[in-house]
């Protein structure tokens, strides 16, 4: 299918997740299936305040029928983010894809993916389907947030954790609550523990710029090829 020209996506529910944040669930209507490959993102487009905007996002699941979702946080002074938390079910707007290449690549190795923040949408969608569709390799998550309530989604990918023997989730924070009991500190100094002394491993990074240029840094002094290390920046 070619997902270059646009079409509508409408609204179905929207969930507070943390502050700040949102979950969203969108169909496209008149369309039976959406085709996709989990991970890539959808491109929205609307007239806010007398100007043509456009923000790219990432689908944060698996296809499923011509459904999709999409975990954002809201930017209290942008223009799209607000107007989004304040659409309201059956609300619409123009959206062209998905598109995007942020997907896993054949042939499909032993994995460590890297997130912080709503960086964490593509991978979501990506586990959902790479963890039965590869029992034989390895899938490790490192998923970084501020506080607790930041780590959007890790009952999911604790539940994940429990039902596939080959995958292992590492969430860690950098302002722990009190109570925490998990790991503390950025993703980039768990990087290297996951990988350990392999150089056979593929590295999927998301997030905020400064994050994923410093595990590309990281990973290319270890001795890894540029093209083992796929990324995906937000800003």
């Amino acid at each position: 299918m070619n997902n270059s020209g646009s079409r509508v996506a409408r609204l179905i529910e929207a969930q507070l997740l943390a502050p700040e944040i949102k979950h969203f669930t969108f169909e496209v209507p008149g369309e039976e299936t959406l085709a996709f490959t989990a991970g890539q993102f959808v491109s929205f487009t609307e007239e806010i305040r007398g100007k043509q905007v456009t923000r790219a996002y990432s689908i944060a699941s698996a296809p499923d029928g011509n459904r999709f979702e999409l975990c954002l946080n809201v930017v209290p002074d942008g223009y799209f983010s607000p107007y989004l938390f304040g659409l309201k079910p059956g609300g619409e707007i123009t959206m062209r894809g998905p598109l995007g290449t942020f997907v896993l690549r054949p042939p499909v190795r032993d994995t460590v993916m890297v997130a912080t923040g709503t960086g964490i949408s593509p991978f979501r969608g990506i586990l959902a389907e790479a963890l039965e569709r590869y029992p034989l390799q390895q899938f490790t998550l490192i998923f970084g947030a501020r506080h607790e309530h930041g780590l959007v989604f890790a009952d999911e990918f604790r539940a994940m954790e429990e039902a596939h023997g080959n995958f292992r989730f590492v969430p860690t924070l950098t302002r722990p609550d009190r109570g925490w009991t998990g790991r503390e500190g950025r993703v980039q100094a768990l990087v290297l523990e996951a990988v350990g002394d392999r150089l056979d491993l593929d590295v999927y990074v998301c997030g905020l710029k400064a994050m994923v240029d410093d595990v590309r840094a990281i990973l290319k002094a270890r001795g890894f090829d540029r093209k083992q290390i796929i990324s995906e920046k937000y800003d």
